[in-house]
């Protein structure tokens, strides 16, 4: 049996996770570490997040990064030092202090891009999905202005737009789980919009896979809206999430203007993760169009919830989707 010889054996690259140690970044750096890649997690706090890592992460190396001050291309030089692939899940859901929604989401990831650009490297940049132009959030406009930013660098660029995430301990699915064990759901009348809700672990994959993944085509897919297989006004969704065994919960409209006075309040006082951003995307479907998720993951998105058993007549139906409305 022959040797192969050092030169030749293929490179283990190494990847810089920024935010590893969040909800979705955990879940990146613990997939890239299945496939024995070399981890650099980037964080706010390096010395504070052994708790929040996976196991075997650890005893990876940690930088400082905090977007809010790496807003130029030479910002990078040190963070980047040794590193072949980022992948950015830094995002805020409101503004604190200097960490602002036009720097955290535009300025320091143009700034990213064009050094890696610069230095040839792949960014994979998580965005948000259904993003509109016309919106009236701060949230989203730097989002878009984000994605602008990536785009205009040129390099190795992969945007990704999660539809809604379900995991064990996220921010927002802790509240949505919450709010679907209670017997009444306020909910805004005019949140019509579907989602398309999947696991955080398969975000995590998808974004492994896209890390590493050969060198970009020039026609091949640069942006990945991604999600899972069914999709559901939110109604509909926290019925799915519902345990099976309790009476349909009844739900009451809230009227939009009072729904928006609501989602104000809750970002002034930082109160749950209603906001309005999200009031907003509410109104439209959240869906992936296509979707990209079986294409990265190489199978089908799991499913979330309970599961959809036939009824008596055979006909595939789901636990709780017809929700009792008050009068």
């Amino acid at each position: 049996m022959t040797s192969v010889p050092r030169d030749e054996q293929p490179q283990v690259p190494t990847v810089l996770v920024l935010g590893g140690a969040g909800f979705i970044g955990r879940r990146a750096v613990a997939a890239l570490l299945q496939r024995r890649c070399r981890i650099v997690v980037g964080s706010r706090h390096p010395l504070r997040i052994d708790a929040r890592l996976p196991a075997g992460a650890v005893r990876c190396p940690r930088r400082t990064t905090r977007l809010e001050t790496l807003l130029e291309p030479a910002d990078w030089t040190t963070v980047l030092d040794g590193v072949d692939v980022v992948v950015n899940c830094v995002g805020i859901l409101r503004q604190r202090g200097r960490e602002t929604y036009d720097r955290v989401h535009h300025l320091a990831p143009g700034a990213l891009a064009l050094a890696c650009t610069q230095r040839r490297m792949r960014l994979v940049h998580i965005s948000a999905i259904a993003l509109d132009p016309q919106s009236r959030s701060r949230f989203q406009r730097s989002k878009l202005a984000g994605e602008k930013a990536i785009r205009a660098a040129g390099g190795d660029w992969h945007l990704v737009r999660p539809s809604l995430l379900d995991g064990d301990d996220g921010f927002g699915s802790r509240w949505l789980r919450a709010l679907a064990r209670l017997p009444v759901h306020a909910l805004p009348a005019d949140a019509r919009g579907r989602i398309a809700a999947w696991h955080v672990e398969d975000l995590g994959e998808a974004l492994a896979n896209l890390a590493l993944a050969p060198a970009t085509a020039t026609d091949a897919p640069r942006v990945h809206e991604l999600g899972g297989r069914e999709a559901w006004p939110l109604a509909e969704y926290l019925a799915r999430l519902r345990d099976p065994r309790r009476a349909p919960a009844w739900v009451v409209p809230v009227p939009p203007l009072l729904a928006r006075l609501a989602s104000h309040v809750c970002d002034a006082l930082h109160v749950s993760p209603f906001s309005f951003a999200h009031w907003e995307m509410l109104q439209r479907d959240n869906v992936p169009a296509p979707n990209r998720a079986p294409a990265l993951l190489g199978r089908e998105p799991r499913v979330v919830g309970n599961p959809a058993p036939p009824d008596a007549a055979g006909t595939p139906r789901l636990f709780g989707t017809t929700p009792r409305a008050l009068p």
